[in-house]
């Protein structure tokens, strides 16, 4: 009745148009190739290896040292009754990633490709 009287109803600025259910659902049945090598990697057993080399290779690096220090120091500077796990979960995690040297994530990828080629040739 808005329309006819020359109003115009405006969409939601905050809210996205609600997409069609079947669509939804269609998206839903379908695993995404991320969720299927996550799969693979777990039945596997490839995932907790991939794990334990990630490990190994940030302990020899001193990358967990690295980290234990920003920890350390952080907590040093705002008190130790001050801070709580998650502000340094929240503090840490973008230094941790950014601070993962490239050659550790070459050969994790080397490893999952390896991996990948050799699950589909079986």
């Amino acid at each position: 009745m808005l329309v006819r009287l020359g109003f115009k109803m405006r969409g939601s600025i905050k809210r996205p148009p609600t997409p069609d259910a079947e669509e939804e659902e269609e998206e839903d049945r379908e695993a995404t190739l991320e969720q299927i090598i996550n799969i693979k990697l777990i039945s596997s057993g490839e995932k907790e290896r991939l794990k334990e080399v990630l490990r190994e290779r940030l302990n020899e690096c001193g990358w967990k040292d690295e980290m234990k220090s920003l920890c350390r120091s952080y907590t040093r500077k705002k008190g130790r009754n001050n801070v709580s796990v998650d502000e340094l979960v929240h503090l840490i995690t973008p230094k941790g990633r950014a601070a993962v040297p490239d050659s550790v994530k070459a050969e994790l990828l080397q490893r999952i490709r390896s991996f990948l080629l050799h699950s589909t040739a079986l």
